[in-house]
């Protein structure tokens, strides 16, 4: 072969490259983006109907609620309430740190960290009790007491002390988002858990906590990628603040949209007022409608 045909040949299969990348990019900007597999689930102590675990996790069961977070400590039997779990297949798929908020990982008070951490462990060890696989955990507040620094160094010295139970049981410890005036870009929360440098540490990420800062729900997701293991949402607006699930500004087509994008599969957790059967029907049907889910 000449040199004047090897350079038009060479030009031609390179142009035929070119155009075969550009067909195959087109084609995977045209592909349906994967639809995560979402799980229905509750905060327990929205089921207001109901005396005991086990009629409780029954009427979650009736309304196609799969699984339910539990309060630690909390009033809770928790031999009832892992045998309800068991009866009904109602998974109980988490536990909350229910005392973060008062005894803040980030207070100036030694003693008011140590029974935060106190309670940080024994979350954990509810939650492998239960056959949970994550403890949700606000990590401090900026406050009066504790400037943007302070919280991120304390609390992150704390959680650094409970992650060896973490890690011996198996339970991811979950940031959450909410109005604690510490984590409100998603940049920030990415930070936080690398620090740690531990798979025992991610994202709980609420949909609907973080409307009001400015950075849709959906790049939270993308940012935060693998690091977000569970989210949970109620309904926000920057009109009417709080409402009802479906009337906030979450945007869940795109929120569906990013979760493909990262792979999600798993709990998807309503955190509003509950109530009896009639209120929570109306709750899952939001629910169900949100997350572009088919009816029970």
């Amino acid at each position: 072969m000449d040199r004047r045909n090897f350079v038009q040949s060479t030009l031609a299969t390179s142009a035929a490259l070119t155009l075969g990348n550009s067909v195959m990019a087109l084609n995977s900007s045209l592909a349906p983006a994967k639809k995560p597999v979402l799980r229905l689930a509750v905060k327990y102590g929205m089921i207001k109907a109901g005396t005991t675990p086990l009629e409780k996790l029954t009427l979650a069961k009736k309304l196609g609620i799969e699984g339910v977070e539990v309060d630690s400590p909390s009033g809770l039997n928790k031999e009832e309430a892992k045998k309800a779990a068991e009866q009904t297949g109602v998974k109980i798929h988490g536990v909350i740190d229910s005392v973060h908020w008062r005894d803040t990982l980030s207070s100036p008070d030694e003693a008011i960290r140590a029974k935060g951490l106190k309670a940080l462990i024994s979350g954990i060890e509810d939650a492998k009790f239960f056959g949970a696989d994550t403890l949700l955990l606000v990590p401090g507040v900026v406050n009066k007491d504790a400037t943007y620094e302070q919280c991120y160094e304390r609390s992150q010295i704390e959680v650094k002390k409970a992650l060896p139970t973490a890690e011996k049981l198996g339970i991811k410890i979950c940031i959450e988002t909410v109005w604690n005036n510490f984590i409100t870009k998603p940049e920030q929360l990415v930070q936080y858990i690398d620090d740690f440098k531990s798979p025992f540490v991610a994202a709980y990420f609420d949909c609907s906590n973080m409307v009001k800062y400015g950075v849709n729900s959906a790049d939270w997701i993308r940012k935060l990628d693998k690091r977000m293991v569970k989210f949970d949402f109620k309904g926000y607006s920057n009109t009417k603040q709080w409402c009802g699930i479906g009337e906030g500004d979450e945007n869940w087509p795109e929120v569906l949209k990013a979760l493909g994008e990262i792979g999600y599969d798993g709990w998807a957790t309503s955190e509003v007022g509950g109530g009896g059967e009639k209120e929570l029907t109306d709750i899952v049907a939001r629910m169900r409608k949100v997350l572009d889910l088919p009816s029970a």
